[in-house]
């Protein structure tokens, strides 16, 4: 096996701008994969590494978590994939060994990155990447701004060779996240009524989520009204802008909905809109999830009435999905989803962020 050098956006610090550099991406050793990337998306938590929201990242880095592509090479003992195989990355793969792959609700793994390895390396402690003698970190056992990455097996599945890589690369967090959200752990029931607060791509799926699980009324909710069109394409019943009111939005939503909705969803990752989100929803049988991610560290501050009522208050990662079990990813590239554009062009600002020089591209969720 021989190292590869190929073009990566690399962020050297915490709050400097993405630099493209060449990178020597070592061979994958026992049970890893190297795969080239074909395309990758950006993820709101991309922008919290690089502005030093999760101290545990150390840098330099190569960020990215929403990754597919085709396997390059094999390290001895994979036998889960070959090289041409497309494959999706993840970021929360499954051991399928350990007590929390063995618990049926969990979607968590203790040999994952995130929960064995926040500092970003491999499990024998290095790293795959160097850049002018320097080593690069991991993040979350992808890294997918680069042209082509080394995983462990288990962070890479296998897909069906017709799969437009530039669309299902979202399944490795985006669109799960958001879509997981409504059907895995908030459990949307047919006939619910739903508030979603934020409508990027993650919003969006939430608001797929939502229709897919048969809510008869989707309220979407965001400061920009030029989101409103897409949410009601991707089956929002009604959009509100909570500038337009001069009371806060959950007393809006209650007074829309008689007692507050069914279920809502927080896809923004602030503080304040996920206390909102908990109080929009029925005082005592409503569910709220948080979905969006807030800077670490950060403290939130509610009354202890909303859940005394009996409202419940969870946290969703990566949508609750097991993505090598989950009956959603057969959907995703079985039915229309693929030809749902959830892909918008890149702006001014995604285009800071993903340095246009890149050969795969990039994305903006």
């Amino acid at each position: 096996e021989t190292v590869i050098r190929c073009r990566a956006a690399v962020a050297w610090a915490v709050g400097k701008s993405l630099s493209v550099e060449e990178i020597e991406v070592a061979p994958p050793k026992a049970h890893e994969v190297r795969v080239k990337i074909v395309a990758t998306g950006i993820c709101h938590t991309d922008e919290h590494v690089l502005e030093g929201n999760f101290p545990e990242v150390e840098f330099p880095v190569i960020v990215g978590h929403e990754g597919a592509g085709i396997v390059e090479s094999i390290g001895e003992g994979v036998t889960s994939v070959k090289p041409g195989d497309k494959v999706i990355l993840f970021g929360l793969p499954q051991c399928g060994e350990c007590s929390f792959c063995l618990n049926p609700d969990s979607n968590y793994c203790l040999k994952s990155h995130i929960s064995s390895s926040p500092t970003g390396l491999m499990a024998d402690g290095t790293t795959r990447f160097t850049c002018k003698g320097k080593a690069i970190h991991h993040f979350v056992g992808t890294s997918t701004f680069i042209e082509y990455t080394v995983v462990h097996e288990t962070a890479a599945a296998k897909i069906d060779s017709a799969a437009p890589l530039e669309k299902v690369c979202l399944i490795g967090c985006g669109f799960s996240t958001g879509y997981g959200a409504a059907l895995q752990t908030a459990k949307v029931k047919a006939g619910s009524t739903c508030a979603v607060f934020g409508l990027g791509g993650v919003g969006l799926s939430v608001v797929m989520g939502c229709k897919a699980a048969g809510a008869s009324r989707i309220i979407a909710i965001d400061i920009n009204k030029d989101k409103f069109a897409k949410a009601k394409e991707m089956g929002a019943t009604e959009c509100i802008n909570p500038k337009d009111f001069k009371k806060p939005i959950h007393e809006v939503l209650t007074e829309m909905t008689g007692e507050g909705v069914d279920y809502s969803f927080e896809v923004i990752g602030r503080t304040e809109t996920m206390t909102e989100a908990l109080a929009s929803c029925h005082y005592n049988y409503g569910v709220s999830v948080i979905v969006g991610v807030p800077p670490a560290a950060q403290k939130i501050s509610f009354d202890p009435m909303l859940l005394f009522s009996g409202r419940t208050w969870k946290g969703s990662v990566f949508g609750g999905e097991d993505f090598f079990s989950s009956v959603f990813i057969l959907n995703f590239l079985s039915s229309s989803f693929c030809s749902l554009a959830l892909v918008p062009s890149l702006g001014t600002t995604e285009k800071n962020l993903a340095p246009s020089s890149l050969l795969p591209p990039i994305r903006y969720l």
